[in-house]
């Protein structure tokens, strides 16, 4: 590690210039950030960068944490990457499959839902390569616990120790553990460990199970050795730590180069109210190898946006609200994992960034946030959301009450996220989405390309809920959306929830939906779509391929203006980011 401060020695000392600190790629990153702390502690510098090998690698097997002490920082590299994965290299023959011994780390053994070979993401074993032949159920019983699927789907798993269910219904996917498998007949009835299995069957929306006869849920099973049918497909077996993979062609054992991740998250900013960490830049580095374990010990059953339920009931009689809809249900919620997470940061950006190969969230403004800009960077290959930005209600809150709280401290404010690609995220959690941003006020949100997601692009605002929270103020400009809605429908390129005076909307392009043939309502997809709560916003000058919108269960002082087709072509061929 090689230090140097750009000072004239016989000079008095200019607190104000930038100290430099090299970290070798072999060198310890909390060392280098801890050298940076001393210097501004010291009062030899208020800057400092650390100035990351280029192309460089940075192993770590614990988050690396900044903290108030450590504001006035830089972080740069040139393609360096900071990885929260295990390479593992050493692979047996057996039949078909390739088989690793999957090691202890820090004295105990680990578990992972995400493996990448030769840079790519392998499939976790499951019972379907097309996701378009998935099975549907047949029907369900709440007061059991049970849902009954074919018996042809269930046999394959019949001796798995932990195969898993995912379930498709309507905005959300679930992950269910598989507790038993009791067949009769042609039918086969599933019960589901806890606390999954009291969520899904008590919670009402998203509507959990639909087995009408023209579109009963879909679903496909996942986690056994026994599904490892096609080529990159994989299975980790924890009481016995092997790792199982049939290799694509051309891998071999001596070849396959695998990944497994340790972490669920690799980077923390963490400040208090009264001491938020300030002025962070981060440049040029990838944020790579995470997963996220709570589906594997818990299960996840989410309400909306991958923010999951850890209590919810359908309510008898509803709760009159007044200028709002009847509630029928009750909620609260928990929230993933992200590669990058910040609490009380103020001015934390992101510039020429990759958040990649990633099992929960990529980027994630938490709480109490005020500024930042992410710019130019990727986001790519993420299981969950992108970008989230904001309260999705705290643990304590019911999610459908407004979130007003007193210390306008925990507000995150004034982010801007411009001139970024998003695609290929969403890749397991399918009703997430490609930008997150629940009560934000001040947010930015401009000339970003979002193509190829599972579920809607940009969705803004949250509550369910028409009464004055402390949204307001955003902007969602020129960004350009196409090819979502890949999974789930009740979408839309550019959704918003709740009462956000001063919001606009503006000069954006939606197109190309795509139309997968499993959605509970083929119909119910829209370019636009203000929901619940959804008060004194301004949709002008968006782009889109036709007038399909929905303004539903919506509050006052919406505005629509010049929205469709006609729009002038400028607007639509300056929307996205730069390169495109």
């Amino acid at each position: 590690m090689s230090i140097w401060l750009p000072l004239d020695r016989t000079a008095p000392v200019n607190r104000q210039q930038t100290a430099h600190i090299a970290v070798g790629q072999n060198e310890s990153l909390t060392d280098a950030i801890r050298q940076a702390r001393e210097m501004h502690r010291l009062g030899q510098t208020s800057n400092v960068t650390l100035q990351l090998a280029d192309s460089a690698t940075y192993y770590i097997d614990q988050p690396i944490t900044l903290r108030p002490e450590d504001s006035h920082l830089t972080i740069t590299g040139k393609g360096t990457t900071i990885s929260g994965g295990l390479n593992l290299s050493v692979w047996k023959r057996e039949g078909k499959l390739l088989v690793a011994d999957v090691p202890e780390v820090n004295g105990r053994p680990i578990d992972f839902r995400q493996l990448w070979t030769n840079g790519k993401k392998a499939v976790r074993a499951r019972d379907v390569a097309d996701f378009e032949q998935m099975n549907r159920i047949m029907t369900y019983d709440k007061k059991r616990q049970e849902l009954w699927i074919p018996r042809q789907a269930a046999q394959r798993i019949a001796k798995a120790s932990h195969a898993e269910m995912v379930l498709h219904e309507m905005w959300c996917t679930s992950n269910l553990r598989i507790k038993s498998i009791r067949y009769e007949g042609d039918s086969a009835a599933i019960t589901f460990h806890q606390p999954e299995a009291r969520l899904q069957f008590e919670h009402p929306w998203p509507s959990p199970m639909t087995p009408d006869t023209k579109h009963p849920s879909p679903f496909y099973l996942t986690n056994a050795k026994e599904l490892i049918d096609q080529p990159g497909e994989w299975y980790h077996d924890i009481q016995t730590h092997k790792l199982y993979y049939m290799p694509r062609q051309g891998e071999t054992a001596s070849s396959l180069k695998a990944t497994i991740p340790l972490l669920e998250t690799l980077f923390r900013v963490v400040g208090t109210a009264e001491h938020p960490v300030e002025n962070i830049t981060i440049q040029g580095i990838n944020f790579s190898h995470t997963t996220w374990l709570r589906p594997s010990t818990q299960g996840h059953v989410p309400l909306q946006a991958g923010m999951y339920l850890t209590e919810a009931y359908k309510l008898r009689p509803q709760i009159d609200r007044p200028n709002n809809h009847k509630l029928d249900n009750q909620g609260w919620l928990g929230r993933a994992a992200a590669a990058v997470e910040i609490y009380h940061g103020d001015d934390i950006s992101f510039s020429d960034c990759r958040f990649e190969h990633l099992g929960g969230s990529g980027l994630d403004y938490q709480i109490g946030c005020q500024g930042g800009r992410v710019s130019q960077c990727v986001f790519t290959d993420i299981a969950m959301n992108g970008l989230v930005c904001g309260s999705f209600s705290p643990e304590g809150l019911e999610t459908h009450r407004p979130y007003k709280p007193m210390d306008q401290r925990e507000v995150c404010s004034m982010q801007t996220v411009a001139q970024s690609e998003f695609y290929d995220v969403t890749n397991e959690d399918w009703g997430c989405v490609a930008i997150a941003a629940g009560y934000v006020n001040g947010m930015n949100i401009e000339h970003n390309t979002i193509h190829d997601i599972s579920y809607t692009g940009i969705s803004l605002g949250w509550g369910w809920n028409r009464n004055r929270t402390c949204m307001g103020n955003n902007r969602v400009k020129g960004n350009l959306i196409y090819n979502y809605a890949q999974h789930m429908y009740d979408c839309a390129g550019i959704y918003t929830l709740g009462n956000q005076p001063g919001t606009i909307i503006e000069e954006n392009v939606v197109r190309d939906i795509a139309r997968p043939s499993y959605v509970h309502d083929p119909a119910h997809w829209f370019y636009l779509y203000t929901d619940e709560g959804s008060s004194h916003i301004t949709l002008r000058n968006n782009w889109t391929p036709e007038e399909k919108y929905l303004k539903n269960a919506c509050g006052p002082g919406n505005t629509w203006e010049n929205n469709g087709p006609s729009v002038s072509e400028s607007i639509k061929l300056s929307a996205g980011c730069a390169k495109n």
